[in-house]
This record gives structure tokens, C-alpha cells and sequence, in this order.
């Protein structure tokens, strides 16, 4: 919120950070061979670098956190668009509808977040189609970097059904092979870390350790994103497709949530209209109800001796 386009530096420490502890504790210091070779995680990687460095860009391009949060829940659209054009899969009439759903949210809070931008009145009347034009650059940015990721997730899975599941060796070279490629970013990284230093000092509890509040803020992003993403690749060997993306789309709700109440985000009632289609869909797509109906009635079953 304070430096919209320091997500390259964010990305940088996250990869770095990440690409360390894999280094020692799962390549055993470059010791290890990996189980997929190499060549596969080097494809994996440039999509994986692709995907990071344009959603971070689109933060520049007047894309709002929430409308960023909403489109890359769209990943259902992109994920069954290439599935049935790639993988040549079919689906049943309910995962259409579904997909419809998510769509027509999408759609929702796009279209409504176009009418804030074109009507800003903070902006003069020859910034407002400027500001249009870079916002419509946004949502193309964040249109490829959705197809980008939904094929990404085909290679992945075509990847692991051959040679078997391998989160944590995944995990390490997905972080460690893009480190070079953040050299062509250097610069954006170098002056955001200048201005992190020229931040308010903060003073960290319980350690008592004084520094400028950025720094403390990117390292509280590493560890959680660490946790995050650790826990996501795990998520992938134990459950299937369906699971993680319910799981990953239950969490952006939540920090869509917070990120409106706590930041203050503008969101009007088409705003939520079209966010409970997003989440509806993808909790139709991937047929929680199924899941649910039968355990609330084994519930049921065992409750009820209780109370007669």
C-alpha cells in the first residue's frame, strides 16, 4: 500500500529465501539428485518466473488488490479451458454451470471496477482515458498470467504422474532456478530496497530489534508466504486438484475479506454479488455438496440415539 510496485522485491526475497532452505535441507547442498530431471523444471520455472513477475506488474497498471484477488480466483475458467483443449478432457452439465458462475463474478466485478477507474474524479480529464488504457493493459496482464498458471498445473500434473510426486524437491527448484532472471530486475529491486531503508523505524516486540518498518513487513511476508506455499505443494502429493483449488480459493476469500475490511478497499454490492458467484461456482465445481451431504447425515445418525 505504501509502494504499490515493490512486489519484484517481495517475490525476490520469498524465492531467495526459499531457494536457501531447499538448498540445505532438501538438495542437501547440491548433493542430492532430483528425481525429475532437470530440463522439466527448468519449463516449469520460466512459467512459474512468467506468472509471479506479471501479476506483481499488474499492481502498477490501477488493478485494486480485490479485483487481483477475484480474477486470479478465476483459475477454475482457465484450468478447464485448457484441460478440454489440451488434455481433450469432458465434463459434466454441473462443472459448466459452475464455470459459468465464476465467469459471470468475474465479469461482475471486472465490468464494475472499469466504471471506478473511468469515473475517478481524482483524475483530470486528460489523465481519466489514460488511466483506462493502463488499467485495461492490467486486466490483459492478468488475463495471460491466469492461462499461463492453468498450464503450468497441466505440466505439473503430466509431470508428476510420470516420475511420481515430489513436493519438496518441486518446491526448491521452482524457487532456486528463476534466481538469475531477477538480475534483469535489479534495478526496480535496488531502488525499492533504498526506499524500504528511508521508511519509519519500528521497533520489533519481544526482541526488541529497531528497524525501518518495510523491512519488518517483508520479513513477516517471507515467513508466512514460506508457510503458504510449503503447505500448498504438500497439499498437492496428499489430495486431489479439486481439493487444492477449493482450499487456495477459501483462502483468497478470507484475505479478500480482510483486505476490504481492514484496508478499507472500495467494494459495492455488485462488487459482493459478483464475488458470491466466484466462490459459489467454485464450490459447485468441485462438489462439496457431494462431500458434505453424506457426512452431516452420518452426524445426524450418530447424534440422535444421544437424544432420544
Amino acid at each position: 500500500r505504501q509502494f504499490p510496485g515493490c512486489g519484484n522485491i517481495v517475490t525476490f526475497s520469498q524465492f531467495l529465501f526459499i531457494a536457501v532452505e531447499g538448498f540445505i535441507f532438501e538438495a542437501s547442498f547440491g548433493r542430492k539428485r532430483p528425481a525429475i530431471p532437470i530440463r522439466n523444471y527448468f519449463i516449469m520455472v520460466a512459467m512459474f518466473f512468467t506468472v509471479s513477475v506479471v501479476n506483481n506488474y499488474a499492481l502498477n497498471l490501477n488493478i485494486a488488490m480485490p479485483l487481483h484477488m477475484i480474477f486470479r480466483s478465476g483459475s477454475l475458467i482457465a484450468s478447464m479451458a485448457l484441460g478440454i483443449i489440451i488434455l481433450k478432457k469432458r465434463y459434466s452439465v454441473s462443472k459448466y454451470t459452475s464455470i459459468a458462475l465464476v465467469s459471470l463474478g468475474i465479469f461482475t466485478c471486472t465490468f464494475m471496477s472499469a466504471k471506478q477507474v473511468a469515473s475517478d474524479s481524482s483524475l483530470s480529464q486528460e489523465d481519466g482515458p489514460q488511466a483506462f488504457l493502463w488499467w485495461l493493459l492490467g486486466i490483459a496482464a492478468l488475463t495471460f498470467a491466469l492461462l499461463m498458471s492453468a498450464r503450468m498445473g497441466i505440466f505439473q500434473e503430466t509431470l508428476y504422474q510420470k516420475f511420481g510426486k515430489h513436493s519438496k524437491e518441486a518446491l526448491f527448484y521452482n524457487h532456486a532456478l528463476p534466481l538469475p532472471g531477477f538480475l534483469l530486475l535489479a534495478p526496480n529491486i535496488y531502488q525499492h530496497a533504498v526506499l524500504f531503508n528511508q521508511s519509519e523505524l519500528f521497533q520489533v516486540p519481544v526482541i526488541g530489534l529497531t528497524l525501518p518498518i518495510m523491512w519488518f513487513y517483508l520479513l513477516m511476508n517471507v515467513i508466512t508466504q514460506y508457510v503458504c506455499i510449503r503447505g500448498v505443494f504438500i497439499l498437492t502429493t496428499e489430495c486431489t486438484s479439486l481439493t487444492v483449488t477449493l482450499v487456495v480459493t477459501l483462502r483468497k476469500f478470507v484475505s479478500l475479506i480482510f483486505s476490504i475490511l481492514y484496508f478499507q478497499n472500495p467494494f459495492t454490492g455488485w462488487h459482493w454479488l459478483g464475488t458470491a458467484f466466484v466462490f459459489v461456482g467454485t464450490l459447485m465445481y468441485t462438489e462439496v455438496w457431494n462431500s458434505l451431504g453424506p457426512l452431516l447425515a452420518r452426524c445426524w445418525r450418530r447424534r440422535r440415539p444421544k437424544e432420544e
